[in-house]
């Protein structure tokens, strides 16, 4: 809020517009979706078609997040991981810098938080995906408790 505010002031009271702080404003956004996603998916405050998936049991509930897991987020995060480190490596090598006059340099720097953004939505995947295991295939008085869903 600070630099958007910053920009805001500089602009329209003093005529003086910065690239800098507008890239800086997406750098922290991206920052702040990326690294927000992993703690939506592990405090289950994530987006889902609640109209169906509250009217069904909680047993059919941890199948189809089961389901999900395993064939869609697990192989979409396996390819955004995948394809990000040459995409990155590359930024590295050229030193990429933003193509705006006056913009942010180090480019490469916020490349390198997508694959850390996504290393840590694994990292959540496999933890979910293990108390999804845990309350489907162990005894019912497993230690492991999957979190309600609203």
């Amino acid at each position: 809020m600070v630099v958007i505010i910053l920009n805001v002031v500089m602009r329209y009271l003093f005529d003086q517009g910065r690239i800098e702080f507008e890239e800086l404003q997406w750098h922290l956004y991206a920052i702040g979706w990326l690294f927000g996603l992993s703690y939506c998916f592990i405090a289950d405050d994530h987006v889902r078609v609640d109209l169906i998936h509250d009217r069904l049991s909680l047993k059919a509930q941890t199948w189809i997040e089961l389901l999900g897991i395993v064939f869609l987020l697990i192989p979409f995060l396996a390819l955004v991981l995948l394809y990000a480190v040459p995409f990155i490596l590359y930024s590295w090598e050229l030193s990429e810098v933003s193509d705006a006059p006056g913009g942010l340099p180090y480019r490469w720097a916020i490349k390198s938080v997508l694959f850390i953004g996504f290393g840590l939505l694994a990292l959540a995947a496999l933890s979910r995906l293990s108390r999804v295991c845990a309350l489907l295939f162990l005894r019912q008085n497993s230690p492991f408790i999957l979190a309600e869903t609203k």
